[in-house]
């Protein structure tokens, strides 16, 4: 489980068929194989390491709903170890699953903050809601507006600069990881719930026949 506040902005050093080799330095002290890090907001484990790099397999259900078969040898990435039990929780609930990809639709400003408005697929769409949080290739955000097949985010100068949003581009491809919360709601909406039966007016002593 991840909270969404990045800690530190990696590259990607390697890109092969199936596996990413990364160069980072924050998040290296204490590293072991086996370990699980948010490349980008999607959930990997660590193959091997050395002082200033690692390595993750990528596995095809992971290459076909995220941006990370698109990485290339130079590439910025959002990294983040998971959560501490008793830590703070800066950001929200993220569990580095991806549910499908966006593309940047917009890049305004107001002032000194960000404005990036983002496609989404209906799928992902139907799970956002204003003031609601969305993970960002990894990236905790709050949700300003929305409308059917996109909604926008306010980045603060600090996200700007500390993870990879400040460097996107209009099309650009993004990872979208929705709020769990919103997945439970939605599927306790959709418990079936059986209407009234021969069985049920039987068992509760009206007569059938």
């Amino acid at each position: 489980m991840f909270t969404g506040i990045i800690e530190e902005i990696g590259k990607v050093n390697a890109a092969a068929a199936g596996s990413l080799t990364i160069t980072a330095r924050d998040i290296m002290p204490g590293i072991k194989p086996g370990d699980s890090i948010a490349v980008n907001g999607a959930c990997l484990t660590v193959t091997t390491f050395n002082a200033s790099s690692f390595s993750v397999d990528v596995m095809p259900e992971t290459l076909a709903r995220t941006n990370l078969g698109r990485f290339h040898p130079g590439d910025s990435v959002n990294l983040e170890r998971p959560v501490v039990l008793g830590g703070r929780l800066g950001g929200h609930l993220v569990q580095g699953h991806v549910d499908d990809t966006g593309k940047v639709a917009s890049v305004t400003w107001d002032g000194g903050t960000m404005l990036i408005g983002f496609e989404a697929p209906p799928e992902v769409m139907r799970f956002t809601a204003p003031k609601g949080f969305i993970a960002v290739d990894g990236v905790s955000l709050t949700i300003t507006d929305k409308d059917n097949g996109s909604f926008r985010v306010s980045v603060v100068d600090y996200t700007r600069k500390h993870t990879t949003l400040g460097r996107q581009q209009v099309g650009d491809p993004v990872n979208l990881e929705v709020d769990i919360t919103a997945k439970y709601v939605a599927q306790l909406g959709q418990t079936h719930r059986p209407g009234i039966t021969a069985d049920f007016l039987q068992a509760h002593g009206f007569p059938v026949g």
